[in-house]
């Protein structure tokens, strides 16, 4: 008789427990957070300066808009080059939620920008557009804070 009416007990509080709306809890949460930029470092030191830095391979040559140390198509090593401050939108999209460093400027556009003579695309915001006059292929120059922050975000693009 106790095994049936345990049974009995442990169904009934789950059902109830199931009916139970979640609980939500909320803590503050926070962290100093230290990063190197070791090898990228010059790209930050670069837009301080108002200079958009890219890399290219001294082997075969590949030009990349997004930094890197080593070339992604032959594996050698790749030296600074300057990127031109112009360029054109390979795409877009318009970004409705972001994280917690943009949300109050949702919503936000973010473009693929293609340089002449670069073989890869830079990703940066569009600003001072109107959703209806961006499309693919518009010129765009880029643009730099005055205080810079060390971030990827210190350029910004802007309709030519």
């Amino acid at each position: 008789m106790s095994e049936k009416k345990t049974h009995f007990s442990e169904t009934k509080t789950a059902a109830l427990l199931y009916r139970t709306d979640p609980l939500i809890m909320k803590w503050h949460y926070e962290i100093d957070y230290k990063h190197s930029y070791a090898q990228d470092s010059p790209f930050f030191v670069g837009l301080t300066k108002g200079e958009l830095l890219g890399s290219a391979c001294s082997h075969c040559e590949t030009v990349f808009a997004t930094p890197r140390a080593h070339c992604m198509s032959c594996g050698k090593k790749t030296r600074w080059m300057a990127l031109p401050a112009s360029g054109k939108i390979h795409t877009f999209t318009t970004c409705y939620f972001g994280g917690e460093t943009f949300l109050k400027e949702t919503p936000f556009t973010l473009i693929l920008v293609e340089f002449e003579g670069v073989d890869t695309l830079f990703l940066s915001r569009l600003i001072a557009a109107a959703d209806e006059m961006i499309e693919i292929g518009m010129p765009v120059q880029a643009q730099f804070l005055k205080n810079s922050r060390f971030l990827a975000t210190d350029v910004y693009f802007v309709p030519v």
